[in-house]
């Protein structure tokens, strides 16, 4: 049960109802539960699904890297909500069982990926230039920006959601 009141979904303004459908249809959401606690800030709800959106809809890097980079950080949080969706059919089973980022079973810019990824939910003061370099290696600038922003995105969401127990 989630540790703040839920608002009903018919209760949310209409921007913010047509958002989480929105949500719904594309996969970016799961569950409303979250919203429902965001939705007693509609605003910044509105605001946090918007860059939701954009880094789902509208990214320069590729939905299986997204997806095993949120699943990497899912990991991490320990955001059982988080671990037990699927955002994208592009990830198998057998990839989330492989989810080391040295693993050969992931290309190069994908172990890149979760390597960054990993260290950013659980040893960011280890993020160094020797990261940036290797991520150069196979993004280009905005790229390595949006991976920073979908991790940021992802890690601050996950934990949000474990602590209020939104699922």
């Amino acid at each position: 049960m989630a540790r703040l009141p839920l608002i009903p979904l018919d209760a949310m303004p209409a921007a913010l109802q047509h958002a989480v459908e929105r949500g719904r249809r594309s996969r970016m959401l799961s569950s409303t539960a979250p919203v429902q606690v965001w939705a007693h800030r509609p605003e910044v709800a509105l605001a946090w699904l918007g860059l939701m959106e954009s880094l789902h809809t509208d990214s320069l890097l590729d939905e299986r890297l997204r997806e095993l980079v949120r699943l990497k950080i899912a990991s991490i949080t320990t955001c059982q909500a988080c671990q037990l969706a699927r955002k994208s059919d592009t990830v198998t089973e057998q990839d989330i069982a492989c989810m080391a980022a040295d693993s050969e079973h992931f290309t190069p810019a994908e172990r890149a990926a979760l390597h960054y990824a990993e260290s950013f939910a659980s040893d960011y003061l280890a993020i160094d230039d020797e990261y940036f370099s290797r991520l150069a290696e196979y993004f280009s600038t905005e790229q390595v920006v949006e991976l920073g922003l979908f991790c940021a995105l992802m890690l601050a969401g996950g934990r949000m959601t474990l602590v209020q127990q939104a699922y």
